[in-house]
């Protein structure tokens, strides 16, 4: 994992981007905030899961999805089952020790967060 501070290549409304095999972060300061990076981390297994690119036609295809369903692009993005799963785990520090492959099917389930 590379940790790469580019402000103004993050979109705005967002501290950070992760495109395997880098992270991208808005702050230097993040670099040390173990939840955040941690985030960032499981996004990273994601992709290597589904081999890269296959995971941002899933993540885009799952958004679009998401936005019919909710018809507010927070809300969509917040229920992305990858986003569900590194939100839900990004304090558990330990969590990709114990992760199972392809967790973030537990997280697929169409709910409101």
């Amino acid at each position: 994992m590379f940790l790469i501070v580019a402000k103004y290549l993050i979109p705005k409304g967002y501290r950070g981007m992760t495109l395997f095999p880098f992270v991208f972060l808005k702050y230097d300061f993040d670099k040390d905030n173990l939840v955040f990076v941690n985030h960032e981390k499981i996004h990273l297994r994601q992709q290597l899961e589904l081999l890269v690119f296959p995971f941002y036609v899933f993540y885009v295809f799952e958004y679009i999805i998401r936005l019919i369903q909710y018809k507010n692009k927070d809300l969509a993005y917040r229920n992305i089952s990858f986003e569900r799963e590194a939100y839900t785990n990004e304090n558990d520090l330990d969590y990709l020790k114990n992760r199972s492959f392809f967790g973030f099917l537990n997280y697929i389930t169409l709910k409101q967060k």
